[in-house]
């Protein structure tokens, strides 16, 4: 990991695909040899990281991340590249029609959360949250949002105000690395998260903030309406709504399942009536 990030030896990858006895020489004539055919500096796409070698030591080596690598590969003339070199021109043509009818992109969503195991209850609002999120940044783009870091930090602001912690601290929480926080969410962090986002995108809309610490203030308002809302439902359910629970090992859905047992479980559960008296 580097920067957050999955960084992968280049030499390893080469020796992967071509079985070549000696990767490293591999990869410096086919440098050579894309350079000249197409133009293109592979380098420029690497970086230089240390990795543990067989002799146990540390040495600088090029490395590159997930895009870089599937650069690579579509220029190592291999039989062992091609399975790749057709997934990656399947994944483009299919983002070609999601571009051309974004309906397949919801429904391709929604079939990869089934494949994962999530129920199609919190499939729904898991939909209709990243319908409310996409909502909330094409607001903050009309505001003048525009670089990374700044979405991040009023990203931050709304859950803060609506859960106490930063998106980051909540990932740590729950014993997420790169994994996606809100797909670890259950059906009450789901609302809260949609909640705060949705009151801000509302309030941004009235009074349409011109400036970074305008968007802020209207973030942090927005998602302390959530952070209100949790506070009293935390006291009706008695208990935290801020949950470590993640979906890593087990499926939503197994999970959803588990509860609703143990729910039928206590309901069926013969009670004294006597221990309800006063």
């Amino acid at each position: 990991m580097f920067n957050n990030e999955w960084w992968f030896s280049v030499i390893d990858v080469v020796e992967a695909l071509t079985d070549s006895v000696n990767p490293r020489d591999y990869w410096f004539k086919m440098k050579i040899r894309v350079k000249e055919e197409d133009g293109i500096e592979l380098s420029t796409i690497c970086r230089q990281l240390k990795l543990v070698s067989s002799d146990g030591k540390k040495y600088e080596t090029d490395c590159a991340d997930t895009e870089g690598v599937f650069r690579i590969i579509q220029s190592v003339p291999s039989p062992k590249a091609e399975p790749f070199k057709r997934w990656l021109a399947k994944v483009g043509y299919e983002r070609v029609q999601e571009i051309e009818n974004p309906e397949l992109a919801t429904k391709r969503t929604r079939m990869l959360y089934k494949l994962k195991g999530y129920s199609e209850d919190w499939t729904e609002k898991r939909m209709r949250g990243i319908a409310i999120r996409e909502e909330l940044t094409d607001e903050w783009q009309k505001r003048g949002v525009k670089q990374q870091r700044e979405y991040e930090i009023l990203t931050a602001e709304i859950s803060k105000a609506s859960f106490g912690v930063t998106p980051g601290e909540y990932k740590k929480l729950k014993g997420l690395k790169r994994e996606n926080l809100r797909d670890h969410m259950d059906d009450f962090e789901l609302i809260f998260t949609m909640l705060g986002e949705r009151v801000t995108t509302e309030i941004s809309q009235q009074e349409k903030p011109d400036t970074f610490p305008k968007n802020k203030t209207v973030a942090k308002r927005g998602g302390s309406v959530a952070g209100v809302a949790r506070t009293e439902t935390e006291k009706e359910i008695g208990r935290s709504v801020v949950s470590k629970e993640n979906y890593l090992k087990k499926p939503e859905s197994q999970k959803r399942l588990k509860a609703k047992k143990a729910v039928k479980a206590e309901l069926a559960r013969p009670h004294n009536p006597e221990s309800t008296r006063g």
